[in-house]
């Protein structure tokens, strides 16, 4: 067959369709039948006068699909259990209606079908539309018709997908042909939730007999044919094409300097830190290692830099960093980059020394911390414990001690500025918008003549007073009456060996005196644990300490998986909130918590992209005093829509797996609910009357007390909702960040690609549900449940020693 198209070029290509034997039209063939009947613009690539549109029906050369299916699977599978229910009652109402609705009008039981999901998320809708697709549409698909429109999609053709079902599932088909743009029914969203109506142009189920006239696996429609079948103008048709990925809307925001500031010159990060010599502190930590290893790699002409390491008993400070760095997957891209070769170019950048933050001079040694003093241009303070409610000995030094410390070495040096890590939730019990201002002496509830400085030696005096006490008869007395009343103690326990017991019950007693004396007094000054009551105690001293010096203090909110850096997915531990989304993926499904409070997550690579910002600015002393990193202001994601995430985010990965655990947890959906509700119908009502139970069954002659492992796994369940409670129920804050935006906004061109601040253009669905529990997942929840991490090749810096400290020669 010989075609002439407008231009007067003749194609004459052929290729045959496996289904039937039979030569048919080629690509270019199509595309210039195709333009006969709708004229378009001439592209590039595209040979004149051939329009590189195609119109493709799904329904009959694809699927064979109906507009009830895919409905009912969206609300047999909605959040909650009475939503399923009355949901499904609706649907099998719309069944038996369907066909006296669609007799009289094809549009309008279109519509009616939908309002079954009035109330339903685009979030589940987009989760369970790609399994929709995947579980059930994928194997149905047809062979003959895919292959024709790959084999379009192959030559370059743009070929549109036109069908009745909703968009969420019609894209994950889309994406899967290779196809980008489609035509769909979309529903109306409003805050992300559906309204039950349809959007305009309504894509009308075919005919009653177009399951015979049109089963072919050729889907193309000409423009005005298709416009017709539908009820539409061709315009409209046109208009109706949307694109075949998620759609995810940047949250832009204008830098406006108000009070007569000017605007900020445009600066260099590379400019800025080019030769310049840092020291990081914390480099064990989550955020210090990501930070270490993304600033190695991103910049090269950095100077050098120290990293402040403690001693463990026999291992030196230089083998604990090159251990971490054989082991830690962080520096997985610095392998990749370097090879062989990472070794002498950690040698040339990277100095180890060994000292120890919670001592005066930061336990360096006098010669090392005099050129230090006299070379450093910036300390990066990245180290603290992170424990909610530890041993207020080991918050107190850790986090408050060592600030005043690193706060007078900074002093004494010749230039150099720092910057120090806190935490958001310093702000404490309180509503609204947190700005981003140092208080000095700050209480959440404004404690009239509080002393941040008074408060700090106070604490130390209840420790003092404390270990005095556990020394006392008293405390001596009952310590011994506790340890010969041990059910597991010898018969007659007495001498050295009585002695040791005792000894041991005081250091448990002084421990869990000192944690409930903590955190009581944070309490009542107005913080939820003793964590951020001593982060903002070193806050307030470094603002009466520091003033006149080079700070700045740097807020991150929740610190969690990586997105681009050093590689996407990475996360480390289990103190932040990877305990809870643990329990999500349970059978537990109630959890109290605010639906509309802000969770503020931040990724690690967000954090430290800020922290270099920031370097930079200190160094170039055009720095602010505070700096929050966070989203909950910029990019906001709420505690109903985090839950649901969560549980989406469980469900993929359960749907992928096979046994009737994992049909079964899937189908556990988490739900906010009230506190009382909490109370009422989870975990304390579950405890009692496991509880009562026992009660019951104490008088029989077992050997065993049944439900003990049930009634310990609830206890502590309640202890860990207890701890969360102040994230995810109270307190609702909303922490501005715009001093890390104007920062990233006064960027030269060509380094806000790769320093940028961009935590506002987190697409939330894609994070949670691809990116922060799968990474989780494979980080973390093996360390939950007490299982190894996944196995990695061993690898070993080579060339020989990797680093030199201060304390065997090196340059000092």
């Amino acid at each position: 067959m010989r075609l002439r198209g407008r231009g007067g070029i003749v194609y004459n290509r052929r290729f045959v369709c496996p289904d039937a034997g039979k030569p048919v039209l080629g690509t270019k063939n199509i595309l210039e039948q195709q333009n006969q009947l709708e004229p378009s613009n001439h592209k590039p690539g595209v040979p004149a006068g051939v329009s590189p549109t195609l119109y493709w029906r799904v329904e009959g050369s694809l699927l064979d699909l109906t507009v009830v299916e895919p409905v009912a699977f969206f609300t047999w599978n909605a959040q909650t259990f009475s939503e399923r229910f009355r949901r499904r009652g609706l649907i099998f109402l719309m069944a038996a209606l369907r066909p006296f609705l669609y007799s009289t009008n094809r549009k309008f039981a279109t519509r009616v079908v939908h309002t079954a999901l009035r109330g339903v998320t685009r979030d589940r809708l987009d989760l369970l539309g790609e399994e929709y697709f995947q579980y059930k549409l994928k194997p149905r698909l047809k062979a003959h018709g895919v292959e024709r429109v790959q084999g379009l999609v192959r030559a370059g053709a743009d070929v549109v997908l036109v069908s009745q079902g909703l968009e969420h599932v019609m894209k994950p088909l889309a994406q899967h042909l290779g196809v980008k743009r489609v035509v769909a029914n979309r529903l109306e969203f409003r805050d992300g939730v559906a309204s039950g109506r349809l959007l305009e142009p309504v894509i009308r189920p075919r005919g009653a007999f177009a399951r015979i006239r049109e089963q072919s696996p050729d889907g193309r429609r000409a423009p005005k044919t298709l416009a017709r079948q539908l009820d539409i103008t061709v315009e409209v048709l046109r208009a109706a094409v949307i694109g075949a990925g998620r759609e995810s809307v940047a949250q832009e925001r204008p830098i406006v300097h108000f009070e007569g500031q000017r605007q900020a010159a445009e600066f260099s990060v590379r400019r800025a830190l080019a030769g310049k010599h840092v020291m990081l502190i914390g480099v064990t930590g989550f955020i210090g290692k990501v930070w270490l290893a993304n600033t190695l790699l991103e910049l090269p002409k950095i100077g050098r830099i120290y990293l402040l390491i403690r001693r463990q008993k026999s291992n030196p400070a230089a083998r604990r960093f090159e251990k971490m760095v054989e082991e830690s997957p962080v520096f997985d891209p610095l392998f990749e980059a370097y090879g062989a070769g990472l070794g002498e170019y950690l040698r040339d950048k990277v100095e180890v020394v060994e000292g120890d933050v919670t001592q005066a001079g930061l336990g360096l040694n006098a010669e090392v911390g005099r050129w230090l003093q006299r070379n450093l241009d910036l300390i990066v303070n990245s180290s603290g414990l992170t424990d909610f409610n530890p041993d207020l000995r080991d918050a107190l030094t850790t986090n408050t001690d060592a600030a005043m410390n690193i706060l007078e070495f900074v002093r004494g040096t010749d230039h150099a500025g720092l910057l120090h890590l806190s935490t958001c939730y310093v702000a404490g019990e309180r509503d609204g918008r947190v700005k981003e201002k140092l208080i000095p002496n700050y209480t959440p509830h404004r404690v009239a003549n509080f002393d941040a400085e008074q408060e700090w030696r106070a604490l130390h005096d209840v420790i003092a007073k404390a270990e005095a006490q556990a020394e006392g008869a008293e405390v001596t007395a009952g310590l011994k009456m506790q340890s010969l009343a041990k059910e597991h103690a010898a018969k007659g326990l007495q001498g050295a060996a009585l002695e040791i017991q005792i000894r041991k019950n005081r250091i448990r007693w002084l421990k869990t005196y000192l944690t409930e004396a903590g955190t009581r007094r944070a309490k009542e000054l107005g913080w939820p644990n003793t964590y951020t009551l001593t982060k903002s105690l070193a806050e307030s001293l470094i603002v009466k300490h520091g003033a006149g010096l080079p700070i700045a203090v740097v807020r991150p909110a929740i610190v969690e998986t990586s997105v681009a850096k050093p590689f996407l997915g990475w996360n480390e531990g289990i103190n932040t909130s990877a305990s809870l989304s643990y329990l999500l993926g349970t059978y537990f499904r109630q959890l109290p918590s605010n639906e509309s409070k802000r969770l503020d997550i931040i990724p690690v690579d967000a954090v430290c992209a800020g922290m270099t910002l920031i370097a930079a600015a200190i160094v170039e002393r055009r720095h602010d005093q505070l700096y929050q990193l966070a989203t909950s202001a910029t990019n906001p994601c709420d505690m109903g829509r985090s839950i649901e995430l969560t549980s989406l985010a469980h469900r993929k990965h359960y749907r992928a797996q096979e046994g009737l655990e994992s049909w079964l947890r899937l189908r556990f959906d988490a739900i906010p609910v009230s506190k009382t509700r909490y109370q009422r119908m989870s975990a304390p009502a579950q405890k009692a009357i496991v509880k009562s139970i026992q009660r019951i069954m104490s008088p029989l002659p077992l050997k065993k007390t049944p439900l003990v492992k049930a009634e310990r796994n609830l206890e502590r369940l309640e202890k860990l909702i207890e701890l969360f409670e102040p994230f995810i129920l109270f307190n609702e804050h909303d922490f501005a960040a715009d001093n890390v935006e104007k920062l990233s906004h006064a960027l030269v061109e060509d380094e806000r690609e790769e320093f940028g601040y961009k935590a506002r253009l987190l697409d939330w669905w894609d994070y949670w549900i691809n990116v922060h529990i799968p990474a989780l997942r494979k980080w973390t929840y093996p360390l939950i449940e007490g299982r190894p991490l996944e196995a990695r090749p061993a690898r070993s810096l080579q060339n020989g020693e990797t680093v030199k400290t201060g304390t065997n020669g090196g340059t000092w």
